[in-house]
């Protein structure tokens, strides 16, 4: 008796070019259509009764768009890994600051990029108040004594450029102390990379919505697993929202410069955030094996130069009395 041919099953395919809403349909088209899908056993079984098809559809669709995302974002994760092979072998280093709004998404696009490197070659600085010593020194130093041996990355968690925007905002620091900061930071920066070429400095401020901070402050009291991120001056945020968007255009204006850029990180969409800030580490440094298939290219709605940033929040203040981001 001849055996029966199998018939292979049709691969689904993922196409970037599509919206994610297309994507799932797709998908679960292609699995309606299967007659050897089998039912969930046990508790599975009990509790794919109790959801009825609306429910279905919502956690199919959450779980597809997180695969999706994290897939997305996979062949620019292996690329940060070829670039780090490539500053360990050529002992350079790397310096990049994650600065911006509070729950702008730093911390979550940080856990992005270094997730598959090597933890042995790179570290998150996150650094906390200072103590009354360190009070007494350069505002710089303690920042300083995290920086990168060579061949090693140094990510900071909010960095020196505090001084600039939480500290002033929240009476942190005195008056003189911020027109000081501004006044000799850039030049600090400029020692930094005048050593042979052998320090990249990356300057990233991530710009979040008033009203989607909000939303993400909302989840964060309600959540007791995000509770903690609640801070003292999260609390405050929206409320001194105005005095934080002065901050942020007096920076730009007096830190951005050629040899020390910022680009500003729109991040109302997480996911575009962190594969456009990938893009931006990725395109910052010449290395061996990059791919030639893979775009790089940087989308100018998600990743914008400091001195665009500045000009355009220059225009909104002038038209509307302050800037509007």
């Amino acid at each position: 008796m001849a055996e029966k041919k199998k018939t292979p099953a049709k691969k689904v395919t993922f196409d970037p070019t599509k919206g994610t809403t297309a994507i799932i349909r797709n998908v679960v088209e292609s699995l309606g259509k299967s007659k050897k899908l089998k039912g969930p056993p046990g508790k599975s079984r009990v509790i794919g009764n109790l959801l009825n098809e609306r429910h279905k559809e919502k956690i199919v669709e959450a779980a597809l768009l997180k695969y999706y995302y994290s897939e997305e974002l996979k062949p620019y994760q292996a690329e940060l890994i070829k670039m780090q092979e490539h500053l360990e072998r050529t002992r350079k280093k790397m310096i990049i600051l994650f600065d911006g709004r509070d729950a702008s998404g730093k911390g979550g696009t940080i856990r992005r990029v270094t997730r598959y490197m090597n933890e042995k070659r790179y570290r998150v600085t996150a650094l906390g108040k200072p103590n009354d010593y360190q009070k007494t020194e350069l505002h710089i130093k303690r920042y300083i004594e995290q920086f990168p041996h060579g061949g090693e990355i140094v990510l900071f968690d909010r960095s020196w450029y505090n001084r600039a925007m939480v500290e002033p905002v929240m009476g942190f620091c005195t008056k003189e102390q911020y027109k000081r900061f501004l006044k000799k930071v850039t030049s600090y920066e400029e020692n930094f990379i005048l050593d042979g070429g052998k320090t990249v400095l990356l300057k990233l401020y991530f710009s979040v919505s008033k009203e989607e901070q909000a939303q993400r402050f909302e989840r964060r009291r309600n959540d007791p697993l995000r509770q903690w991120k609640l801070s003292e001056v999260d609390l405050q945020a929206q409320e001194l929202w105005d005095e934080f968007t002065e901050k942020k255009r007096i920076l730009l204006q007096k830190t951005h410069k050629k040899y020390s850029p910022w680009f500003v990180i729109r991040s109302d969409n997480k996911h575009l955030a962190r594969r456009e800030t990938m893009k931006l580490i990725l395109n910052s440094v010449k290395y061996r094996g990059r791919s030639r298939s893979l775009d790089f290219r940087m989308s100018s709605k998600i990743v914008i130069p400091g001195d665009i940033e500045y000009k355009n929040m220059t225009k909104e203040k002038k038209k509307y009395g302050t800037a509007l981001g």
